[in-house]
Parts: C-alpha cells; structure tokens; sequence
C-alpha cells in the first residue's frame, strides 16, 4: 500500500522514468510532455526529502499562486483526477461527525458548500498543501479559515500541530462547529484530530483512539511512520493544548511601540488562544499583574515590553508550569535576542508571534542575586555605569547608541575596584579590574559577558568574565577589543584554582554559585536595573523557567 512506503522514493523514481523517456523519445510533443511532467514529479520529491510543503506556496486564504501552477500543472492534474476518483467511489461521505463539535472531511469542492451549511460548520481547518481551498467569500456564513500545508502521508512537526490543536481547541470553545480536511478525510486530517483528542482528553493509548474514529469513518488510519512520530511527539509532551494566556503590555516600552503593535499581536493571537489584556501603569507593576494572571490559572504570560518587563514577569512564574512567551517591544531586547538570535533585530513582532503560536519550549536557566531574579546578567563597573548612564531620555533620544555613549563615558572615568571574588567552594580570589560580570544569557552583542562566548543557558552554571584594570583609556580599548575576540574565539583566559591568570587582559571562569564583596561596596546592575552597593551572592538556578522558542526542525528517520 502506497502510504506504509517512502512515497518520496516513488515520485523521484517516477521523475527520474519520464526523464529517460523525454531523453530518448522522437516525439517533439511527447518530450515536452514527458520533461514537463518529470519537472513536475522532481519538484514534489524534493519537497518529500526536504518535508517543505511550502513547495506549493499556498497562501492563507487557500489559493495557491499560478506561478506555482504552472510547475505543478501535471502532478496537480494527476491529484485532482485521483481525488475525483476515489471521492466518487469512496466507502464513506465527503464529511462525517466525529463528536458534538468535530467533523472529518475530504478535499472540499463547491457542491459541499449546502453540507456545510446543513452542518452549521463555520470553521475549517484545512491540511493540504496540494489543493487550492474553497473562496469562502461566496458563502454567506463566515467561515473561520486556517490552512497548515501538510504533504500526503508525511509527518507534519511538532509546531503545525501545536498549532492545529490550539486553533481547534479555541474554535470549540467558542461553540464552533471544526471541519478538518485532508485530500480524502483519511491521513492528514485523522492525525491532527488524533493529535487533538489526546491532547484534550489526555490519552495515552492512540491505537484505541484512531479506532475510535475509524468506528465512524472506516477509511481513517496513519501509516506506521506517522503514528509513531505522533506518540513520541505526544509523550515527549512537545505538543499541548493552553486554555489561556494574559498578555501583559508596558506601553511605554521603546518609545511606545504597544501603540504600533498591539492590533496585530491580539488579532494573530486570539485565533489561538483566549486572551487576557492587561497593560502596566506608574502605579501598576508587571509584577503584580503576572501575580494576578498566575493565580487566575493563566498557563500562558506572554510579556510585551523590553528587558525588565519580561523580568518582572519571569519572577512570578519561575518554578511553575506557566510558559513564558515574550515580544520585544524594548529598546534593547536583550533576552530575546539571546534565544531567538538575529531575526529577533530583524522581524521581532512576527518572529516572537511565531514562536507562541508554534508552541516549542525550552527550559532555561535562570539565577538568584541577593534574592532578586537574574534572567541575564550581574555587572558590575563598565556594566552598571553603562546602564547608570543611559537614562530613558538618552535612550529614547538616541536608541542603542546611549549604551555605547554610556560606555566610552565608563571607559574615560577608569575606576579601578578590587573585589573578593569566591567561585562555589574555593577560597577567593582578590581581583582588581573595570568590569566585572556575571551572566546566565547574553546575547553576541554584549561584549563584558564573551569571555568564553555566548552564555548557555541551558549548561546549569554561569560565567563570570572580568578585565585587567589599565590606567590609560587605549589600555581598556584593547581589553574590549581582546574580549571581543576571545568570545568569538571562544579563547578567554579560564581561571583555574591551582594556577594564576595568565597575561591575558581577559578572565574567565564557571560556577554555580559565586559570592562577591568590596570595600568599598559597589554599585551593581542586574539585566538592566540600578542596585546600591552591597556584597553579592549569585546562584543558578537550571532549568527554571519554561519559554517559547523558535522551532528548529531536526532531520530524524522514523523508523
């Protein structure tokens, strides 16, 4: 049976057939005929080997480009006259109901419309990549529409389906009435519904629920790549169902980019999700809104605003099971851009979007400093007199360039500290340096933490970079620019407790917990905020707080 082999495998042989018969044919027609179709076969194989159903193009109302077409006009004439096929002669309708609110269904057509209608259905969740969708324009009801292109008898990831299965779960909630179609109601669709009802009923045991649904429509049924990489994906908790998030807004953030963004955020979120809007004001702290959403059951915090909004809501929900989701509306965003990487500079709105919708987590480390939440780093010198410098005025006036102003004002002061530096159990160190820093993340732009390169988040222990004092400005010059290059060359000097530095300006070392005292005390900064001078103590804490990620799709065989 075609859906229990390596379809990719029968396309590319059929490519690479018609190709040998457009090579040795005599017919001109025929060689066009031939060739055309061949193309036609090796664009879809390769969209099986590399799982790219965005091969197709096929937008968000349905419609697949022509330009597209015109590639495909074969292999999508081929589908359409096997889907009329086996549509006429099926065992089961076009559409069947599942349960009170679900319906699985085949490839939709214009004559299905008055079922449609009969059935009250006013979502549809379609699964092909293949298949223009209906215009739903014609029909006077509206229809809430979603496509996830799925290629047939293929394994869609763990992000389509958190979004399929959040996307229905709201749909039902709202008392809609889902249909969800593939080509013919039998593979895709029966996944996604099966990834659905697990989710939602918590279940375990899959084979007794696709026979369940196979009770109702007999042709339903995965083949065994497909079942299997939905009970890993479903086991390894990767796809879940949220009831609801709080979106919790600073709107003075970057100069008030809530008043840009807040449209599209809650337009694109609340297809998902039932959302809870809340914004920060002088005498309402994120803090305590985070508080409120956690003890009203929220499972998701989404935090909009820069790096001290998200660390105001990460303190209210480190150690529990409520996912982070974060949007970058600061000037900085240095977090995100330490887990989301260049695209959060690039398209940070729609690519933290993304990250929610898709659903994929991660479990970072976060740390303690003197009972305060460290979700980025301690600084300590040219840190905390960088920040002390770019006061809301110079950053709105200038953007990012008031942290680079701050720092050549910290560098052309000098002050050398001496501090007692203790790493875990060894006995301290006496340290005289301009900067110090302890980090649990930092994305590659912040220099003072890439002693030994970009902070792991995920390691369970921090790193704690410092500089040689020098007395000339050049001499702190070269330190940075040496700092520089030991973090992207990961080569920073590592401090080990039986030996001395070595002359490198550059210090670095791992710990879990680090203790730090001056005389006299130092001023600190933690992920962006001012402190008064006191002696430190800095501990991990791994695995602390769940956030959205971006979904990095790995290659596996499922065999």
């Amino acid at each position: 049976m075609l859906a229990n082999i390596h379809i990719k495998y029968v396309y590319t042989a059929g490519a690479v057939l018609l190709a040998y018969f457009a090579v040795t044919g005599t017919s001109p027609l025929l060689t066009f005929v031939w060739a055309w179709t061949s193309l036609s076969l090796f664009l879809v194989s390769s969209a099986y080997w590399l799982n790219l159903a965005s091969i197709f193009r096929k937008r968000q109302d349905g419609t697949i480009p022509w330009y597209i077409r015109w590639g495909f006009i074969p292999f999508l004439l081929g589908s359409r006259l096997y889907n009329y096929w086996a549509r006429k002669y099926d065992s089961v309708p076009s559409m069947q109901k599942i349960n009170e609110h679900l319906y699985l269904g085949c490839r939709l057509v214009s004559a299905d419309l008055e079922k449609i209608k009969a059935n009250r259905i006013t979502a549809v969740l379609d699964v092909t990549a293949e298949f223009d969708g209906l215009d739903w324009s014609q029909f006077e009801d509206h229809i809430e529409y979603l496509n996830i292109p799925i290629l047939d008898h293929s394994i869609p990831s763990s992000a389509q389906l958190n979004q399929a299965v959040n996307w229905i779960h709201h749909q039902v909630r709202s008392g809609k009435q889902v249909l969800i179609h593939c080509a013919l109601g039998r593979g895709r669709s029966v996944l996604v519904l099966a990834a659905y009802l697990a989710c939602k009923e918590k279940r375990q045991n899959f084979s007794e629920m696709l026979q369940q649904i196979k009770q109702i429509r007999k042709t339903a049924g995965l083949n065994k790549w497909q079942f299997r990489a939905l009970d890993q994906m479903y086991q390894k908790k990767e796809i879940n169902i949220h009831q609801t998030a709080w979106i919790i807004a600073n709107p003075v953030s970057g100069g008030g980019k809530w008043q840009e963004y807040s449209e599209q955020i809650q337009s694109e979120l609340k297809a998902y999700f039932d959302l809870n809007l809340v914004l920060t004001a002088e005498n309402v702290t994120a803090k305590s809104l985070a508080k409120e959403a956690r003890k009203a059951g929220a499972d998701i915090i989404i935090a909009c605003g820069g790096d001290g909004t998200v660390t105001d809501v990460a303190s209210e929900i480190v150690d529990t099971d409520i996912t982070l989701g974060i949007i970058p509306l600061g000037t900085t965003n240095a977090l995100s851009h330490a887990l989301f990487g260049l695209s959060s500079k690039l398209i940070p709105i729609p690519q933290a979007l993304d990250n929610i919708i898709q659903g994929h987590t991660q479990a970072i480390d976060t740390a303690r400093c003197n009972e305060h939440l460290v979700l980025l780093l301690v600084g300590i010198g040219f840190e905390q007199q960088m920040i002390e410098s770019a006061s809301r005025e110079r950053k709105n006036a200038l953007g990012q360039l008031a942290y680079l102003d701050g720092l050549w004002k910290a560098i052309s002061a000098g002050d050398i500290l001496t501090i007692s530096l203790g790493l875990d159990d060894a006995e301290p160190i006496q340290i005289s340096t301009h900067s110090l820093v302890i980090a649990n993340a930092a994305p590659f732009t912040s220099v003072l933490a890439q002693g030994d390169g970009k902070p792991d988040m995920t390691d369970g222990l921090l790193d704690i970079t410092w500089l040689d004092p020098g007395d000339e400005p050049k001499e702190q010059v070269l330190s940075l620019a040496e700092l520089a290059m030991a973090g992207w060359g990961k080569e920073g000097n590592k401090y080990e407790q039986d030996q001395q530095p070595s002359a490198s300006r550059v210090h670095h070392a791992h710990a879990k917990k680090i203790k730090i005292s001056s005389q006299p005390k130092c001023k600190y900064v933690i992920d962006g905020e001012l402190f008064e001078p006191e002696d430190l103590t800095i501990e991990v804490q791994p695995a602390s707080l769940k956030v959205f990620v971006p979904y990095q799709e790995i290659a596996e065989e499922i065999t």
